[in-house]
């Protein structure tokens, strides 16, 4: 059993199913989801949780796969209201919910050992990869930012794909630490940097296991992170997988099969809302 982490909102489904569909493409293991989300409406009319019926489409598309998966709904807002929702940091060009990953410490049925992945990550190879590797002494494992190790620090992970040990983050108070700083002041990269700078003991792993710019073959995640682009003049870059035909005429044709099943399902988990 694979134990995974994704944090988001209603808006953000269609990223979870075509991140989760991936990785079930590509494991025989089976999954144990647990989906992060909160109802925020009062900050914003867009922040919706996750339903209970997409839970269930995803449990069932897991299901389809491998009998033995399964998909939870955790609605963690209360926690998240009682420790973040004052924070300097609570809007931001991200949205709120990348905070909920610095909660897991506090929901007690999460296995130890466990991995978090946002929902713009493509799976290309088998996840069970990235969730063999021994963090035992260590709090997470994570790959190098991109452009962070360049401009930030030569060591600074980037926290889209991450592998938790939450035994030795209780014991080290980690996220404790990094939800201090949140609500002390306003920082650049919030969460990211606030892992970066409080954790004691963390393992930089290949940067296949994060892929932020590249697409290369032995590529295990697919990250579809924001790029700079250079030419024809300094600009960013920010194709989603759900943005199917820019990352089709403009990244890739790598990834065209699993986006294609991803639209079947998302028709299919539409008709279903239809026939209830």
């Amino acid at each position: 059993m694979i134990p995974i982490i994704y944090a988001g909102n209603y808006g953000i489904f269609e990223g979870i199913l075509i991140s989760l569909l991936s990785v079930t493409e590509n494991t025989e293991s089976p999954v144990d989801v647990y989906l992060f989300t909160m109802d925020l409406t009062e900050q914003n009319e867009k922040f919706k949780p996750l339903t209970m019926e997409q839970a269930d489409f995803l449990d069932k598309m897991c299901k389809d796969k491998n009998p033995l998966s399964r998909v939870h709904l955790t609605d963690v807002g209360a926690l998240y209201k009682e420790s973040l929702l004052h924070s300097p940091n609570a809007v931001t060009s991200y949205t709120p919910y990348t905070f909920l990953r610095l909660l897991a410490d506090k929901i007690d049925r999460l296995p130890s050992k466990i991995i978090y992945l946002d929902a713009d990550t493509v799976i290309a190879r088998d996840i069970k990869e990235l969730y063999d590797i021994d963090v035992s002494s260590y709090e997470f494992a994570g790959a190098l930012d991109y452009y962070g190790r360049y401009f930030i620090d030569p060591n600074y992970i980037n926290a889209g794909v991450l592998l938790f040990n939450l035994d030795k983050i209780k014991e080290t108070k980690l996220f404790e630490k990094c939800i201090d700083l949140l609500n002390e002041k306003k920082v650049f990269l919030p969460d990211q940097t606030a892992l970066n700078k409080y954790a004691e003991a963390k393992l930089i792993i290949d940067a296949k296991f994060n892929e932020q710019k590249h697409f290369r073959d032995e590529t295990v995640v697919q990250h579809f992170a924001k790029t700079i682009k250079w030419l024809p003049v300094f600009h960013t870059e920010n194709i989603k997988p759900w943005h199917k035909d820019e990352v089709k005429s403009k990244l890739t044709h790598k990834y065209d099969e699993i986006l294609d099943k991803s639209t079947k399902k998302m028709e299919e988990y539409r008709n279903s809302l239809i026939l209830k």
